[in-house]
């Protein structure tokens, strides 16, 4: 993009429909850089600096910023600046701005994995990262040693607006229940056990509803959105676990069960991991549980991009030789 000074072209919005509606004609997008700058660094010499401009350039663009939002986004409070209230809400949709942005420009109408420098975004739980993660690592060493893949971790209110965060990141690994109307590909399945101490003091070699009723919990990820089915299950059952530790990563759960009377409901595929370092054994779950399946999604304008069908397909590839090598294992 051209940095160079922005000139004023006239109002960027018109009247239409009885409703303000942004005149792409007289847009620049040097003004959305110049605007995600700003609102990450929070100072014009600063955010001048990381666009390689002059402060009274970047200060002409503030200026016209502030005429189209009428609204001074920077305001000087003592000897530094705060972003105003409106400048705040700006803050999250300019992010996801300047991110459709580079995906736009970064697609191509083909894809060469050996010789692509591309960025990929992939929003995954530590769960189906340890399960994939060293099949997309080795694939992608192999044949696509430019291409980078940023995995970073999903969170229940990043579930929550699936759709909305997919216009950013290129996909997303989670469990069929979570998320609806998306395009979507089945990578693998799992079920779910019971993991406990290997000394529990009233859990033997299987376990009851009143088992799980009677001891405290360590659950994962609980919200109205994502919250593993197995304990919603339960709850329709009319068992009232007592949840006593909630984390955020299933392979924090054996550091919070082991040595205690805690009960927690894992990925049987995690189990060997969970286990090393820790004296921890599992029961079968006492009622009939929803098998696991883990998938990946993703937005319907990736559709079709060559790009982002090579990431599908070395994802697929990745999972089905996880099925592949457990299937040949002797049991």
């Amino acid at each position: 993009m051209n940095h160079g000074v922005l000139q004023d072209r006239g109002p960027l919005v018109r009247p239409f429909g009885g409703r303000l509606t942004v005149n792409i004609a007289n847009l620049n997008l040097n003004l959305l850089t110049a605007l995600d700058a700003l609102l990450r660094e929070r100072s014009v010499t600063n955010a001048a600096a990381k666009l390689g401009l002059s402060q009274p350039a970047l200060s002409a663009s503030l200026a016209r910023l502030r005429r189209h939002f009428n609204d001074p986004l920077l305001v000087r409070v003592g000897n530094a600046y705060e972003l105003t209230p409106f400048a705040e809400q700006l803050r999250e949709r300019t992010g996801s701005a300047m991110a459709g942005v580079e995906r736009v420009f970064s697609v191509a109408p083909t894809f060469d994995p050996a010789t692509s420098d591309r960025a990929f975004s992939i929003l995954v739980a530590d769960y189906s990262l340890s399960v994939i993660g060293t099949g997309v690592s080795q694939i992608v060493a192999g044949r696509a040693p430019g291409v980078r893949v940023e995995f970073h971790p999903h969170t229940p209110q990043l579930i929550e607006r699936a759709e909305e965060v997919l216009r950013e990141a290129d996909a997303m690994i989670l469990p069929r229940g979570f998320a609806s109307g998306l395009p979507h590909l089945d990578l693998f399945t799992d079920t779910w056990v019971c993991l406990v101490d290997v000394d529990h003091p009233t859990i033997g070699e299987t376990a009851t509803l009143a088992d799980l009723a009677s001891n405290p919990w360590v659950v994962s990820y609980r919200s109205s959105s994502a919250f593993t089915p197995p304990m919603r299950q339960m709850e329709n059952l009319g068992v009232d676990v007592h949840v006593q530790i909630v984390v955020e990563s299933f392979l924090a759960i054996p550091q919070f069960v082991v040595g205690t009377d805690r009960i927690a409901l894992v990925q049987e595929r995690l189990v060997p991991m969970l286990q090393r370092g820790h004296s921890l054994r599992t029961v079968p779950c006492p009622f009939d549980v929803i098998p696991l399946v883990e998938a990946l999604w993703w937005h319907p304008s990736q559709q079709l991009e060559p790009g982002h069908a090579w990431l599908r397909s070395i994802i697929l590839e990745a999972a089905q030789d996880v099925d592949h090598v457990r299937s040949s294992v002797p049991t």
